[in-house]
């Protein structure tokens, strides 16, 4: 392959980053405990990326509005139609790889 320049990269970068937070906002039958404990991140991780972005960059934007972002709505909402309560093996897992995340 070509050397991609970097606006194109961005570009790029950008539509796959819009794909993932659009499939992410279609699954909301993952729960985010799920991402975390297969892939190591979930929604609010992925908002905390972008408003760390933002940030970089002197935009004024907060946690909630990054949020709103990645999750198409008000955070709270989100949980009210979608969140429910981890199941004890998935609460076991997380406690799991968090303890080899600070070992």
């Amino acid at each position: 392959m070509s050397e991609i320049d970097t606006a194109t990269r961005t570009e790029l970068e950008a539509a796959a980053f819009r794909r993932l937070v659009e499939h992410l906002r279609e699954r909301s039958d993952v729960q985010n405990i799920d991402l975390m404990n297969l892939a190591g991140f979930c929604r609010n991780c992925l908002s905390k990326w972008y408003l760390a972005a933002a940030q970089a960059r002197g935009l004024a934007l907060d946690y909630e509005g990054a949020r709103e972002i990645v999750y198409g709505m008000p955070y709270e909402q989100w949980k009210t139609l979608h969140q429910r309560e981890a199941s004890p093996e998935q609460q076991t897992a997380f406690a799991e790889a968090i303890r080899k995340v600070h070992d």
